[in-house]
């Protein structure tokens, strides 16, 4: 069975910083791309970030570039996202997600970040 359990969510006033993990379990971690996505009250999900297997490739949506950042441990089989200079607009339920893009095809139940003062 495929598992993938996020941590890290929390809340955190605009301009602070959050790192959320994936403990993905089921499957072979570095044999797939992973992302993660969110979804914000009221809006449909929204891909914001990739990393290939390896680990050396990755892409952002370009509302969070510059301010994420996505890494993985293939050896802890982790998936991790480094958020930087949170904004309100950040507010959001955050899952980790295997695969990428159109290739996505298990999600986690998520993690919930709210940036507010």
């Amino acid at each position: 069975e495929v598992l993938l359990v996020e941590s890290g969510g929390g809340m955190v006033q605009p301009g602070g910083s959050l790192t959320l993990s994936c403990a993905a379990s089921g499957f072979t971690f570095s044999s797939y791309d992973m992302s993660w996505v969110r979804q914000a009250p009221g809006k449909g999900p929204e891909w914001i970030s990739a990393i290939n297997r390896g680990g050396d490739r990755t892409q952002y949506v370009n509302s969070v570039k510059g301010r994420f950042t996505i890494s993985r441990d293939n050896a802890k089989n982790t998936l991790y996202l480094q958020m930087n200079n949170l904004k309100p607009e950040d507010t959001a339920l955050y899952s980790c997600a295997r695969g990428w893009g159109i290739g996505i095809n298990a999600k986690g139940q998520g993690t919930q970040v709210t940036v507010s003062s």
